[in-house]
């Protein structure tokens, strides 16, 4: 393992912003009242398969999320004309990559508990909350396939602990469970092709509150780049989302989401553990669900 990156991106970060409640009062979406899921796409970016040896570590994320368009199911604007969501998040995390091996891979647990403010206005009505979001737990197995090539599968549960309301679009939960197996594939050189994939498959648990369960759905984070030799590493990312099965339940939406996005990122590896990394992205081809733009930076901290 003395050659494992000290990138510790192996896991599908679920940050449970509770972006999907910001439509709740306007015409139907897939997932659940919205058309926006748990887990923010897009929020990862480079070295997203790689695990680090074993030890305990801490990362932040933090960023910015604006939508101001409703996209229907023929990809039509079919919001309010004064319709905005604002999400800010700081999300601390702590994974412990263990000493134990099973099935050839390091057995790795992540925790996470995103601070969010959220902010909606929509019809001529302004709604904030601030405060705790969804937490994500879950398990994972890291693999190094080369020097060069990592790879990790996993398992995250997302938990309904973030304040829910169905009066109030800007609440920080989604009062759903959400399962989230995935696999994770990094190609990291310091100088040279870096590529990243990440790929999620989500199953939503029904909402109590408005008897709705969201469609299942598959959706990737990728990324892009040519790494300089200096530590930094430049290029392209974003994700893509396709849901696959339909909504059940009395919002139930006519059509599916779908979605996908593309910007600039960069990554900074001063090679003594510290890793910085930052995307903004463009959100294109939306389909029954807001349209936006997003801004996400990373931080592995060193201890």
């Amino acid at each position: 393992m003395k050659n494992a990156p000290r990138t510790l991106l192996a896991r599908a970060l679920g940050l449970g912003c509770s972006l999907g409640l910001a439509l709740a009062c306007l015409p139907a979406h897939a997932i659940d009242g919205s058309g926006l899921p748990s887990y923010p796409d897009g929020l990862e970016n480079f070295g997203s398969g790689a695990l680090p040896p074993p030890g305990v570590y801490g990362m932040v994320y933090t960023g910015f999320a604006q939508y101001d368009h409703i996209r229907g199911n023929n990809g039509q604007d079919i919001g309010p004309p004064d319709f905005r969501v604002q999400v800010g998040v700081l999300a601390p995390r702590v994974v412990w990559v263990t000493q134990q091996s099973i099935l050839g891979g390091q057995l790795a647990f992540h925790a996470l508990a995103p601070l969010l403010d959220v902010d909606v206005r929509a019809g001529g009505r302004n709604f904030h909350s601030r405060g705790l979001g969804d937490i994500t737990v879950g398990p994972a197995l890291a693999y190094h396939a080369s020097p060069a090539l990592h790879y990790a599968v996993g398992f995250d549960i997302t938990m309904p602990s973030g304040q829910y309301s169905s009066d109030n679009p800007s609440s920080l939960g989604k009062n759903i469970w959400v399962y989230q197996p995935l696999v994770a594939l990094s190609y990291i050189q310091r100088e040279g092709v870096n590529a990243d994939v990440k790929l999620m498959y989500d199953f939503n648990g029904r909402n109590g509150a408005t008897q709705t369960r969201s469609g299942q759905a598959i959706h990737a984070d990728y990324a892009l780049g040519w790494g300089f030799g200096n530590g930094l590493v430049a290029g392209v990312g974003g994700y893509v989302y396709q849901q696959v099965t339909n909504d059940s339940g009395p919002n139930a939406a006519a059509g599916k989401s779908q979605a996908l996005a593309i910007g600039p990122n960069l990554k900074y590896d001063n090679g003594k553990g510290l890793v910085v990394t930052a995307k903004f992205q463009q959100e294109y081809d939306i389909r029954n669900r807001p349209e936006g733009k997003q801004f996400y930076v990373k931080a592995i901290l060193p201890f």
